[in-house]
């Protein structure tokens, strides 16, 4: 299985890496088309060789090809749109939030999958790439879907733990030379 073969790359240091990545992967409570599309659009945002490597056959063999497609997609338009909204965001001239951002983002609209997923994936890589703003919005439209809390944090906990995955095997290759 993949995932213990991260874990076993993982370095002594990162225990609680080690044991949370079994944790939030191994033992959700996430249906299967959530979990697996949540961990391969966390991969694609982590920015991950060796993660996305590791985790994406994985989830491809756990979602419908749909499915897949759609987790691709929220990594990919959330990628353009945390950038977009979080610098609109930031600029201290609120004048920005009044033009029109001018960006095809009809993925979001018909996203081949169930709604509620795709918001879930998409506000789990908002978690990654930082943008408050995205993060607001896709919360309060799980939450009007009648998505509890939890299952939102489950979301962003194996968003935080694949990051921080991420970010360890990448500075651990570096420092090896």
């Amino acid at each position: 299985m993949a995932l213990d073969e991260l874990k076993a790359a993982l370095p002594d240091y990162a225990k609680d890496l080690k044991l949370n990545l079994g944790s939030v992967i191994g033992n959700s409570d996430l249906p299967e088309q959530q979990l697996w599309g949540t961990v391969l659009s966390c991969a694609i945002a982590s920015r991950s060789a060796r993660v996305l490597k590791e985790l994406e056959p994985e989830a491809q063999a756990n979602l419908k090809p749909e499915a897949y497609t759609a987790a691709k997609s929220a990594a990919a338009i959330m990628a353009m749109n945390n950038v977009y909204y979080r610098t609109r965001h930031l600029l201290s001239d609120p004048e920005y939030g009044n033009l029109r951002a001018g960006l095809r983002m009809n993925v979001i609209g018909n996203p081949g999958v169930d709604k509620t997923d795709f918001e879930l994936w998409s506000l789990a890589v908002s978690a990654i790439n930082g943008c408050g703003m995205c993060l607001d919005s896709h919360e309060q439209v799980l939450r009007k879907a009648g998505v509890d809390r939890e299952t939102i944090q489950e979301a962003f906990k194996i968003a935080a733990v694949i990051q921080a995955v991420a970010a360890t095997l990448d500075a651990e290759e570096v420092m090896a030379g």
